[in-house]
């Protein structure tokens, strides 16, 4: 095939400093597919007000993992890694990042891939479960940026929207997860506890958001892939964590379901970061702290949690094979990382 493929990874992007911080914040409120104001000329005052007295705390937690985010070098490592895969399976793509909040932003990006005389373009979320507060934000921003320039209008896009079902996503999350159990004394009497970020209630009711219906059929998959594949017949339960501002979010809340499974008896809890394939914030800080002294306060005093896929070799060789997949390009099985 020819050359000049691209791939764009898209991801949220994390502050690498204690220093960006604010401007992460301030980016992230100012999207108003994430925080919705009715008069979009409040949007960015209200962002700034927002980053403001959010960015103290946000700091504090940031330096508890070490004084910034991760993000960045791990999504890094898994282009550099796909782009192995689909060179050995004669694939010459290119495989760039593209932060919608952070450095390196979608915009820079697109100009370089512009620069690369890129003539097709893969553009594939590094979320799993589609939202439009996450996919639907990165993917309209790009949409934004083909509409101005009409430069873009030669690089023929291919977007992939979600891919939670994917068989090796699959099978290398239970790979994780069944390692883990066996790490229980009581492999039998874990809970697994899947925590998805959450998404305010009015963007699945009234905009039609399927975030909720994928991450329920994600679960849904991965437990029958568990019962089939390790005969494991642990309960498990779905929540939703980060949830900012006064509007509901989906339920239950992570820290309202770990007191409410602690009410039940239950005393081992694997917690699976469902949405993240990266480790960030949310898993470092949120779930590995936060979360961990909620369950200690409770009574649930075995605790662990499932990595994030990071490079996992099964995942990013299905995630070069869904690269093929969409460019037409998959005749026989796809050579390993």
């Amino acid at each position: 095939m020819d050359g000049r493929v691209g791939v764009l990874l898209l991801n949220l992007g994390g502050p690498e400093k204690l220093e960006d911080v604010y401007l992460f914040l301030y980016n992230l409120f100012s999207d108003p597919d994430l925080i919705r104001i009715p008069l979009r000329f409040l949007q960015k005052p209200i962002a700034s007000l927002i980053a403001a007295s959010r960015a103290p705390i946000s700091q504090e937690n940031y330096a508890m993992i070490g004084g910034g985010s991760p993000l960045r070098q791990i999504t890094e490592e898994q282009a550099e890694n796909i782009e192995n895969v689909l060179q050995r399976n004669g694939l010459n793509a290119k495989v760039y990042v593209g932060m919608r909040y952070w450095h390196p932003y979608t915009e820079e990006a697109i100009a370089q891939i512009k620069r690369d005389c890129i003539t097709k373009l893969v553009i594939l979320p590094l979320y799993p479960q589609f939202s439009i507060s996450t996919s639907g934000s990165s993917i309209k921003a790009i949409d934004q940026l083909w509409e101005a320039d009409p430069e873009l209008k030669h690089i023929e896009r291919i977007t992939i929207r979600s891919w939670y079902d994917r068989p090796g996503y699959i099978k290398a999350m239970i790979d994780l997860i069944n390692t883990k159990i066996q790490s229980f004394e009581e492999p039998d009497l874990v809970h697994i506890f899947f925590s998805a970020h959450g998404v305010p209630v009015k963007y699945v009711t009234e905009y039609g958001d399927p975030y909720q219906v994928e991450m329920e059929n994600c679960v849904d998959l991965l437990m029958q892939a568990i019962r089939r594949d390790h005969h494991r017949y642990n309960a498990h339960t779905l929540a939703y964590q980060s949830r900012v501002g006064p509007v509901e979010w989906l339920k239950p809340y992570t820290e309202q379901a770990i007191g409410q499974l602690a009410k039940r008896g239950i005393k081992n809890l694997l917690v699976v970061p469902i949405s993240f394939v990266s480790e960030h914030i949310e898993t470092l800080q949120e779930i590995d702290i936060e979360y961990r002294e909620v369950a200690e306060s409770v009574g649930i005093h075995n605790f662990d949690r499932v990595p994030a896929l990071n490079s996992h070799p099964i995942f990013i060789n299905d995630l070069a094979e869904l690269v093929l997949e969409s460019l037409g390009n998959v005749e026989a099985p796809v050579v390993p990382v």
